[in-house]
């Protein structure tokens, strides 16, 4: 018995730890993949026209992020830039996103 709830807790640990996000790959994504370019350093735009992103939480930029990618939230810039970004792609940069309050 203590074996089986052991063997269940590794398993439930394992695969909890494989989704989490990285902030430090979210940071890194976001300036390799252009985000910084519109979005500011820091998530903070000196461009009025884009929004800032520092102090949107995770869920907000995750679901928007989805969207994009899905083409469900339109926008020709987004979309396109979303499109390449895997599911652990999006969970970084909300991640990263997040730890900007």
């Amino acid at each position: 018995m203590r074996f089986v709830l052991a063997l269940c807790l590794a398993v439930t640990a394992i695969f909890s730890g494989a989704a989490q996000a990285d902030a430090a790959a979210g940071q890194s994504a976001y300036a390799s993949r252009g985000c910084i370019g519109c979005h500011g350093s820091g998530g903070i735009s000196v461009v009025t026209t884009y929004p800032s992103l520092k102090g949107r939480d995770a869920d907000y930029i995750l679901k928007s992020l989805s969207d994009y990618r899905s083409g469900a939230r339109k926008n020709a810039v987004m979309n396109a830039m979303a499109a390449g970004l895997s599911d652990a792609d999006i969970k970084n940069l909300a991640d990263y996103i997040d730890s900007l309050k």
